[in-house]
């Protein structure tokens, strides 16, 4: 039996991700991970059972043949009511029309929007804005994990992106006003300043008008 794990959005594969079958009537269970096409083989006789991907089931029925699976992003949420793959997750920011490419993390494909953006905010981790900043040209120094770090407890504590006048009334705070201020921001994140470029390697959402 071949199944096949793609990105529903740009029918990317999802690589090395791990898939596991459990068969309905004695609940075995099989282990295997995709390859680089996104396609996992797992030898068994047609029989009924469940697949699931990164531990969250995806399929449900019979198991032969080609099984394909598509997913808004790879922590979306499981399957509906009728058996089918669910929708995207309450942290995915997956939209009509989006263009995806993927981001190599630690060996991991990660989804994000053309511009780099996270399809899932789940995502996040330190090494995926590591990734992200090499892929757009930037030397992370400790500055600018002050700022991705005060981005993303912000985030949590207000539920909305810190403004460009909260950002700058803070690192005022702490690094002076020489510092402190719009245009030193930008030229640490010169794509877009720490709303768009910080934002970006936080793993949060776009501000608004940048859709």
């Amino acid at each position: 039996m071949k199944i096949q794990v793609s990105m529903r959005v740009s029918g990317e594969p999802l690589k090395r991700a791990p898939v596991s079958v459990v068969l309905d009537h004695n609940g075995d269970r099989l282990d295997t991970r995709t390859d680089r096409n996104g396609l996992a083989l797992v030898d068994i006789e047609p029989v009924s059972g469940k697949v699931l991907v990164d531990g969250v089931a995806r399929y449900h029925g019979r198991l032969e043949g080609h099984i394909r699976i598509a997913l808004w992003s790879p922590t979306e949420s499981g399957l509906a009511e009728d058996g089918a793959p669910g929708g995207a997750g309450g942290g995915s920011t997956a939209y009509p029309g989006m263009q995806t490419r993927s981001l190599e993390v630690n060996g991991r494909s990660i989804a994000t929007d053309s511009e780099g953006y996270l399809v899932n905010l789940d995502d996040w981790s330190e090494a995926f804005a590591r990734a992200q900043a090499v892929a757009e040209g930037l030397d992370l120094t400790s500055e600018h994990w002050q700022v991705v770090r005060f981005l993303r407890e912000y985030y949590e504590a207000h539920g909305v992106q810190a403004s460009v006048r909260d950002i700058i009334k803070h690192f005022a705070g702490i690094w002076g006003r020489e510092k402190g201020n719009n245009r030193y921001l930008h030229d640490l994140f010169p794509r877009g300043g720490p709303q768009k470029q910080g934002n970006r390697l936080a793993g949060l959402l776009r501000t608004k008008g940048e859709h």
